[in-house]
């Protein structure tokens, strides 16, 4: 027999073994075909009713109530009933004082045991790339650890592949307008906000994954401090692979850059591209690819990561890891929508943040072979390493940028920028 509880009122429990039966027609107990049976424990006391010549009980639900008073309760009413009948031992001969302590010690356990919390808040997340890739993997990464560390408290709807057209560049205003409640986007397109969030798209200033982690460690007060002032709270930090160019034909000269019709990820890459003589525009992922499919461009500035994740193999066959940049993406989230937590909750959000960024991290060490070799079984021709003359090409149009930014950006951020060319 399973204990649970029941606040309907009856006056079967001082009714033995008759009342037993009367208890089970009417729910009180719960008999499963399996033949279990289930007492729907409640609280009886004595009413001023006198239904024939049964004192009546009325039964209320027992959360907190010693098994002593129940016991007296129960016994005084059943030795009332008992007398004015002459049927004493015919009361309630199933409920022992036994198995009564026990079952009130198993109510109160289960009752006491804490239940998988509802949803109580659902945030809107999204990214302008794929699921699969390492934005993706983030925001996924993200949403389940949240789930699970505020016991589902707080979900997290991920949408992916620019399913909301929030490319990354409008996802401070899709938050500011209520789109979403917060994203993963891709930091320089953010340079438009602030320029501080160009830092680690600079063209070849971060060279290493180990340079790149240092120096947004020491960035992150600097990108805390620029998104609080949008209305944001920063998240995480996703590392993503050094960025190539991807292309329908070989990038064998500093001559082939002219031929391209290229996307690039920022107005700096832009421009360094067009100093190479390349037809260099500025576009969103999606936008990008669809240019590429129409025949308008023929070459994506993106990591490998990027351009696997949306299979650019198909129109594009030809890889050169120019190691351009080492660039990150940014998850945030509206911090009124942060603040409105209890600051348990918050916290638990934001180990979850530092867990999916300790994640994300450990992915990178695997990212680039892993998609290398993807590549390749898709038949893409990988120039690794990079013609020299294509580096150097390109290298001469990336000091101008650079020295345009720096007087954009705080002291602090040029410095770090400083710092990096230094570890080169």
């Amino acid at each position: 027999m399973v204990v649970g509880h029941s606040g309907r009122s009856a006056s079967f429990a001082a009714q033995g073994h008759d009342g037993r039966q009367r208890a089970v027609k009417h729910g009180l107990i719960y008999r499963s075909q399996s033949g279990h049976e289930t007492l729907l424990l409640v609280r009886p006391a004595v009413s001023n009713d006198i239904v024939g010549r049964s004192a009546a009980m009325t039964c209320r639900p027992i959360f907190a109530w010693g098994v002593s008073q129940m016991k007296d309760q129960l016994g005084a009413a059943t030795s009332r009933h008992a007398a004015s009948s002459g049927r004493a031992r015919r009361y309630m001969p199933w409920l022992t004082w036994k198995f009564l302590t026990l079952a009130l010690v198993a109510f109160t356990a289960t009752w006491l045991a804490p239940a998988p919390s509802s949803a109580q808040v659902a945030w809107r997340f999204a990214t302008e790339y794929p699921e699969r890739n390492i934005s993706g993997v983030g925001l996924t990464t993200f949403a389940r650890l949240v789930s699970l560390r505020t016991n589902a408290s707080v979900t997290i709807a991920n949408t992916f592949d620019d399913q909301l057209k929030i490319g990354s560049a409008r996802m401070f205003q899709a938050v500011e307008d209520h789109r979403i409640t917060g994203g993963d986007a891709f930091a320089g397109p953010l340079e438009a906000s602030d320029a501080l969030f160009g830092l680690a798209s600079l063209p070849f200033a971060v060279q290493s994954v180990d340079a790149a982690k240092a120096a947004n460690a020491r960035a992150r007060p600097l990108y805390e401090r620029a998104l609080a002032r949008r209305g944001m709270r920063l998240l995480y930090i996703t590392i993503w692979p050094s960025t190539g160019l991807w292309s329908s034909r070989p990038i064998a000269s500093a001559d082939d850059l002219r031929t391209l019709a290229v996307r690039t990820y920022d107005n700096n890459s832009a421009q360094v591209l067009r100093s190479a003589g390349a037809a260099a525009e500025y576009l969103s992922f999606n936008e990008a690819v669809a240019k590429v499919k129409s025949h308008q461009l023929n070459a994506i500035l993106t990591s490998g990561d990027g351009g696997a994740g949306r299979k650019l193999w198909d129109d594009l066959a030809y890889f050169t890891p120019i190691n351009y940049a080492i660039p990150i993406s940014i998850a945030f989230v509206s911090a009124e929508a942060f603040e409105a937590l209890p600051k348990q909750v918050q916290d638990e959000v934001l180990q979850a943040a530092a867990e999916t960024e300790a994640s994300q991290f450990e992915l990178l060490a695997t990212r680039t072979t892993e998609n290398y070799a993807r590549m390749r079984e898709n038949g893409v021709t990988i120039a690794d390493p990079a013609p020299a003359a294509v580096i150097a090409a390109l290298k001469k149009g990336a000091e101008a940028p650079i020295a345009l930014w720096k007087t954009k950006v705080p002291v602090e951020a040029a410095g770090i920028d400083d710092w990096v060319l230094r570890q080169n």
